[in-house]
C-alpha cells in the first residue's frame, strides 16, 4: 500500500476558518485506478496553520492496516484573496471507471467499520462493474481484479461470503498481470498469499492451499527486503506459512521435499523457526531413504539434524526430539555403512535425550523406545550380554508407559521382541521365545493390512517363529513363517530397501525346513532367497555382506553347487563396500567387522580345489586377499594403453582418481559434521569414477578393465619362475604352483591341518622369543625342530613337484604366495637339518632355489610393470640410533652399520647418508621421495591393533605406513629395511599383508628386504655387509645396479654368515618383490 494521494479543499481564510485535508491509499504503485480508497481527513485553523511560519512540521493520521501514515507540511501566505473571489480547488471530472472504483472504495470502508453485508454487497457491485469495462488488455484490468479480490476476500473472512476459489482466481489472474518487474508485482504475491492462507485455515486446512503459499513467501521476501513496508505487513502471514507447514505430514515425494527446502529457504539463521524446518526437512530425506536406498538422502538428512541440534540449546523443550531423530538417523547408516561410530555417537545422543526425560516427562518412553533399540544393535555386533539386558528392560519400561490405546505402542511391541529374541537366539535363553511370538503378534494387530510398517511386522514375527521351529520341529511355524515373508514382499514394491529382510525371513525358514525335512527343493529356495537378498540393490552392503557369508555358510555345509557363487558374490560386495571408504583405516575397520570372515579366500580356494577349479582358485585368492592394496593401487593404474586408445578418457580416469587421493578422509576427527561432509564428497567422487571406469569397460579390448584379473593375466607374475601359492583352510591344506606357463599344479598338504598350522606359529613365536635370550653359540633346538616341520609336512611335497614336474633348475628364483596361517611362518627357512649316508648335509630349501616372497600375484605383476621406467641410480642411507625417550632403546650399531653401507655402494653411484639428528620425519620422507634405492637402519615397530600406524622411528615423529603409503614413487627400486617387524602382518587380517614392507613395495619399491621379528642390530651388520658385498660385485666390471638380484644377494648372504649369525638373525630377513 502507498500513500500516494492527497486531496484537499480550502476556502478564504474569512469565509472558512479551517483548512480541511483528506488522505487517500492506492494500493497501486503503478498506474492508480479511481482516487483511491479514503484513509484519513484532517482539519486545522488557518490562524494554527500559520503560526508554524516557514517551519516544516508533521500531521498524523489514525493506523491503517498496522501503519502509520503521516504527512510534512509547510505553509506560507502566498497573496491575499478578496472574500467576494472564493477560489474553490474543483475535482477534475473523472471517468465512469473512477467514479465507481470510489465508490466501491467508499461502500467498502464502510462494511470494514459497520460489518453490514449490505455495504459489501453494494462494494463488490461497484467493483465487478469497473472489472466489466477493463476486458483483457485494459491497462486497469490488474487493479480492477485486485480491488474485486479483496472485497470478496473481506467478506469471506468475515463468513459474509463464500467461492474462495473464485477469489483465489481473482487474485491469480492480477498476478498473471503483474510479472516479475511490475511495481505492482510483490504486493499482487502478497494478496494472494493472504487470500491462500485464510483458504487453508477455513477450508479444513487442505494442504494444497499452504504448499502454494511457501513459494509465494520465497518469491516476496526475494523482492520485498528487510524493513520494507510490504516485508513487515507480509511478516505474519510468512510466519503462519511457516508454522502451519511444519504441522504437515511427512511427504516423502520430490515435490513433499522441494517444499520442506522451500520452508527452509524461509527460515535464514536466526529464525526461530528454523530448528523446526530443519528437523522436518532430515524426516522428508529419512522417509525416502527408507523406501528408496539412497544414501545421499541419509547423509543429508544427518547434515541437517546436526544443525537442528546445535540451534538448540541447552534447556530448549526441543532438544531431545531433535536429539532423539538424529541417533536414529545415525543407527540407519550404521545399519547401512557399517560405521561403527555411528552407533555409538547414536547411543551417546540416545543417553543425552533420556537424561532431559525424566521419570514423569510426557516424552520419556520415546528416549527408552529408542535408546533399547539402539542398544539392541550393538549387541548383535559386539555381543556384550549387558546390552541386551539392558535393552529388554528399557523396552519393558517404555511398554509401561505406552498402554493400550497409545499411537506409538506397536513400535515398542516390536522393538520388546527384537530384543527377547535376540536374547534367545545369542544367549539360548529359551523363556523370551514364546513372550517375543505374543508381541510380535500384537504388534501385527496394531499394523494392519495399509499401515507403513505392515511388512516389519510380518517378516519380524516370520524370524521368530522360524527360531521356534528349529527348537520344536512343529510344521505350522515353518509354514507360517514362510506364508508371512511372502506376503510381505506382496506389500513392497520391487526396490523396497526392505525387501531385503522378507528375502532373508524365507531363506532361514526354507532352510531351516530343510535341515529337519530334508528336502532338496526347500534347499534351492533356501540359495535362490540368499541370492536375491545378497543382491538386493537398495540394501547396504554390510547386510548384504552378512548374508553373502551365511550363503557361503550353508552351501559348504549342504555340499550346494552355487558355493562358488556365493564366494564370489561375497568378494565382490566386499570390495564395493571399502571402495566406499574414504581412508585406509576407515577400509581396515570395515574390513575387520567381518573378522570372522578372514579364512574365506582360502576357504574359496579349497572348494575350487575340491572342484578340480585350480584357476577358479587362484582367481577367487587374488579377488579375496589384499583388497586393501588392490583398491589403493586402482587409483595409480598404468595408462599407456588407454591414452594410445582414448586420450581423453585417459585424462578423465586420471584426474578423477588424483581427486580421491588427494580426498583421502582423516583416520581421526572429532569433527563428524566435517567427517559426515568429507565422506559424501568422497563417495560423489567415487560415484564419479566409477561411471568413468564403465564408459572405460565399454571401449574395444578394455572390457575388464580394474575387474578382478583372470588366470591368463595373473600368470604373469610367474614369468622369471614359478610362484606357490599356500592355501592354508579349515577344509584343506595345500599349495598351487602357477608356472610359468600352462595350468597351475596342485600340491595336498595332507598331513597338515589349520588347527596344526596354528600350532606351529605359537611354537615359532614362543622359540623366536626364547633365542633371543640365547649366547649366539647356544644351539636352537627348537627353531631346528620347527623348522624340520615345515621342510617335511610343508615345502619337500611343493619341492618334490618344482623338481620332478616342473624340472626346475637349482638356483632358480621362486616366489612364495602365503595365505591366512602360513602368513606367520618362515617358509624360507624349511630345512630337513639331515645328514646324507656320504656325510653331505642334505639341502634345505635355499640350498634349492632363491626364494622371494609377494603378498599377492598382482603386487608383483604391478612391480614388474613399473620396471620399465628406469632412472640413474641414487642411494641413501638413513639411520637413526638415538630415538627420542619413551621411543625404543639406543641401537649402538646403527652409525656403523650406515658408514658400512655407505663404503660398500660404488663410489660411481650418487650416495649420500643422513642420521642422528638430521634423520627426522620430514628428512626422511624427502630422502624416500628422491632416491630409488634406501637403506634403513632403525627401530621398527609393527601396530599389531592398528597395521596402518606401523611405524620407523626418527629423531623427532615417527614415519608411519600412511605416511609411505601416501608416496607415489614410481622410479623406486630397492629398500632395505634394517629394523624389527617390517613385513609381518596383523592376526586380524591376515590375508590383507599390512606392513611396512608392503607399503613400500605399494609405493613403488619394487624390490624390499624386511624382517618378521625382532633384528639385533650388533649381529645384523654382518648380513647386511655379506648382502651389498654381493649386491654390487660386479659393478667394478661395468654392471649395473640391479634390484632384481636382491634376492640372489640375500640368498648368499644368509650362508656366508652362518658362523657369525645366529640362525633365528638369519632367518629374519626376507625378500618381497621383484
Amino acid at each position: 500500500m502507498q500513500l500516494d494521494v492527497l486531496s484537499f479543499a480550502c476556502r478564504s481564510l474569512d469565509t472558512s476558518p479551517k483548512l480541511s485535508v483528506e488522505i487517500r491509499a492506492s494500493f497501486e504503485f503503478d498506474r492508480m485506478l479511481g482516487n483511491g480508497e479514503v484513509v484519513g481527513k484532517f482539519e486545522i485553523s488557518w490562524d494554527a496553520l500559520l503560526d508554524h511560519g516557514n517551519e516544516p512540521f508533521d500531521i498524523s493520521f489514525p493506523p491503517v492496516h498496522g501503519v502509520h501514515p503521516s504527512l510534512t507540511l509547510k505553509a506560507a501566505v502566498l497573496h491575499p484573496c478578496d472574500n467576494h473571489d472564493n477560489v474553490v480547488l474543483d475535482s477534475i471530472v473523472e471517468s465512469e471507471i473512477a467514479r465507481e472504483t470510489d465508490a466501491g472504495h467508499e461502500r467498502f470502508a464502510t462494511y470494514v467499520t459497520s460489518k453490514t453485508v449490505s455495504h459489501l454487497n453494494d462494494a463488490v457491485q461497484h467493483f465487478q462493474l469497473v472489472l466489466n469495462q477493463c476486458p483483457i488488455g485494459h491497462p486497469d484490468r490488474a487493479a480492477a481484479l485486485t480491488n474485486l479480490a479483496r472485497a470478496r476476500l473481506e467478506g469471506y473472512i468475515e463468513k459474509d461470503l463464500q467461492d474462495i476459489d473464485y477469489i483465489t482466481s481473482l487474485f491469480r489472474e492480477a498476478l498473471a498481470l503483474r510479472p516479475q518487474g511490475n511495481p505492482d508485482h510483490p504486493s499482487s504475491i502478497y494478496h494472494l498469499i493472504e487470500a491462500l492462507t485464510w483458504c487453508y485455515s477455513k477450508e479444513n486446512f487442505t494442504a494444497v492451499y499452504i504448499q502454494e503459499s511457501v513459494q509465494l513467501c520465497c518469491n516476496l521476501l526475494l523482492l520485498c527486503p528487510e524493513g520494507t513496508y510490504l516485508c513487515s505487513i507480509a511478516a505474519d502471514d510468512v510466519d503462519y506459512v511457516i508454522r502451519e507447514c511444519n504441522k504437515l505430514p511427512i511427504d516423502a515425494s520430490d515435490e513433499g521435499i522441494y517444499l520442506r527446502r522451500v520452508v527452509l529457504e524461509l527460515c535464514p539463521l536466526g529464525n526461530e523457526h528454523r530448528p523446526n524446518a530443519l528437523d522436518m526437512l532430515a524426516r522428508a530425506l529419512r522417509t525416502r531413504f527408507k523406501q528408496c536406498g539412497s544414501i545421499d538422502d541419509l547423509d543429508e538428512c544427518i547434515q541437517r539434524s546436526r544443525e537442528a541440534v546445535s540451534l538448540c540449546p541447552e534447556g530448549d523443550s526441543e532438544r531431545h526430539s531433535y536429539l532423539n531423530y538424529l541417533a536414529s538417523s545415525l543407527q540407519s547408516h550404521f545399519n547401512h555403512q557399517g560405521k561403527y561410530h555411528d552407533l555409538n555417537e547414536a547411543i551417546s545422543l540416545h543417553e543425552e535425550a533420556l537424561r532431559l526425560c525424566p521419570v514423569g516427562h510426557k516424552y520419556r518412553d520415546f528416549s527408552l523406545n529408542n535408546l533399547g533399540d539402539a542398544l539392541f544393535i550393538r549387541f548383535h555386533q559386539r555381543g556384550d550380554v549387558n546390552d541386551i539386558n539392558r535393552a529388554v528392560s528399557l523396552q519393558h519400561e517404555a511398554l509401561t508407559l505406552r498402554p493400550p490405546g497409545n499411537p506409538d505402542r506397536d513400535s515398542t511391541l516390536n522393538n520388546l521382541a527384537n530384543a527377547l529374541r535376540s536374547r534367545y537366539d545369542k544367549l539360548d535363553v529359551s523363556e523370551g521365545l514364546n513372550e517375543a511370538i505374543d508381541l510380535y503378534r500384537d504388534s501385527l494387530q496394531l499394523r494392519p493390512h495399509g499401515h507403513p510398517l505392515h511388512h516389519q511386522a510380518l517378516y519380524n514375527l516370520s524370524a521368530v517363529l522360524c527360531s521356534r521351529f528349529t527348537q520344536t520341529q512343529k510344521d505350522e511355524d515353518v509354514e507360517e513363517a514362510i506364508q508371512l515373508c511372502q506376503e510381505s514382499l506382496e506389500a513392497l514394491p520391487s526396490l523396497y530397501p526392505d525387501r531385503y529382510f522378507s528375502y532373508v525371513g524365507l531363506q532361514e525358514a526354507y532352510l531351516s525346513r530343510y535341515r529337519v525335512q530334508g528336502k532338496s527343493a526347500d534347499l534351492s529356495l533356501a540359495v535362490e532367497n540368499f541370492r536375491l537378498a545378497s543382491r538386493h540393490p537398495t540394501q547396504g552392503f554390510p547386510g548384504r555382506i552378512l548374508i553373502a557369508w551365511n550363503w557361503i555358510d550353508a552351501a559348504e555345509r549342504h555340499s550346494d553347487p552355487s558355493t562358488l557363487e556365493a564366494y564370489t558374490t561375497f568378494f565382490d560386495l566386499l570390495d564395493r563396500h571399502l571402495a566406499s571408504r574414504s581412508s585406509a583405516i576407515s577400509r581396515r575397520e570395515a574390513a575387520t567387522a567381518f573378522r570372522d570372515a578372514q579364512s574365506l579366500p582360502a576357504d574359496a580356494a579349497s572348494c575350487a580345489i575340491r572342484r578340480d577349479d585350480l584357476r577358479g582358485a587362484v582367481e577367487l585368492l587374488e579377488q579375496g586377499r589384499g583388497q586393501q592394496w588392490s583398491l589403493a593401487s586402482r587409483l595409480r593404474t598404468p595408462l599407456e594403453d588407454l591414452d594410445f586408445t582414448n586420450p581423453n578418457l585417459a585424462h578423465k580416469f586420471s584426474e578423477l582418481s588424483k581427486c580421491l587421493s588427494e580426498t583421502q578422509g582423516p583416520a581421526v576427527s572429532t569433527d563428524r559434521a566435517a567427517a559426515d561432509r568429507a565422506e559424501t564428497q568422497y563417495r560423489k567422487l567415487t560415484e564419479q569414477w566409477g561411471a568413468v571406469v564403465a564408459e572405460i569397460r565399454d571401449l574395444k579390448g578394455f572390457s575388464r578393465f580394474l575387474l578382478p584379473p583372470m588366470y591368463e593375466d595373473l600368470q604373469a607374475a610367474a614369468r622369471h619362475g614359478p610362484v606357490i601359492i599356500l592355501v592354508a583352510s579349515q577344509y584343506s591344506c595345500s599349495a598351487i604352483i602357477v608356472p610359468t606357463s600352462g595350468d597351475p599344479h596342485h600340491v595336498p598338504l595332507a598331513s597338515i591341518t589349520l588347527t596344526d598350522l596354528n600350532n606351529l606359529k605359537d611354537r615359532f613365536a614362543r622359540a623366536i622369543r626364547q633365542s633371543s635370550r640365547m649366547r649366539p653359540a647356544e644351539s636352537r633346538t627348537d627353531l631346528i625342530v620347527l623348522s624340520r616341520t615345515i621342510w617335511e609336512e610343508i615345502m619337500l611335497p611343493i619341492v618334490n613337484v618344482l623338481e620332478h614336474v616342473l624340472k626346475l633348475k637349482r638356483q632358480s628364483r621362486i616366489w612364495l604366495c602365503p595365505t591366512a596361517a602360513f602368513t606367520s611362518i618362515p617358509l624360507h627357512a624349511a630345512h630337513p637339518f639331515q645328514t646324507k649316508a656320504d656325510r653331505s648335509k642334505e639341502p634345505c630349501l635355499e640350498d634349492l632355489y632363491i626364494c622371494s616372497y609377494t603378498p599377492t600375484l598382482s603386487a608383483l605383476i604391478r612391480s614388474r610393470q613399473m620396471m620399465k621406467k628406469r632412472v640413474p641410480p641414487s642411494f641413501m642411507a638413513i639411520g637413526q640410533g638415538k630415538p627420542r625417550a619413551g621411543k625404543g632403546k639406543e641401537l649402538l650399531a646403527v652409525d656403523s652399520e650406515i658408514e658400512l653401507v655407505r663404503k660398500l655402494v660404488p663410489a660411481t653411484v650418487h650416495r649420500t647418508t643422513i642420521s642422528g639428528d638430521a634423520a627426522t620425519r620430514a628428512g626422511a620422507l624427502q630422502a624416500l621421495q628422491e632416491n630409488n634405492w634406501v637403506h634403513l637402519a632403525c627401530h621398527g615397530k609393527q601396530d599389531r591393533e592398528q597395521p596402518y600406524n606401523s611405524y620407523f622411528v626418527m629423531k623427532d615423529e615417527p614415519i608411519t605406513l600412511l605416511d609411505i603409503m601416501e608416496k607415489d614413487i614410481p622410479h623406486a627400486e630397492f629398500a632395505f629395511l634394517s629394523a624389527c617387524h617390517t613385513a609381518v602382518g596383523d592376526e586380524e587380517t591376515p590375508d590383507e599383508v599390512i606392513h611396512l614392507a608392503a607399503g613400500l613395495q605399494f609405493s613403488g619399491f619394487k624390490s624390499v628386504i624386511g624382517t618378521l621379528w625382532e633384528v639385533d642390530d650388533a649381529v645384523a651388520k654382518h648380513v647386511v655387509k655379506a648382502f651389498y658385498e654381493n649386491m654390487f660385485e660386479d659393478l667394478e666390471d661395468g654392471g649395473v645396479m640391479d634390484c632384481t638380484k636382491a634376492a640372489w644377494a640375500l640368498n648368499r648372504a644368509t650362508h656366508s654368515v652362518k658362523t657369525k649369525v645366529p640362525l633365528e638373525q638369519r632367518m629374519v630377513f626376507i625378500h618381497v618383490g621383484v
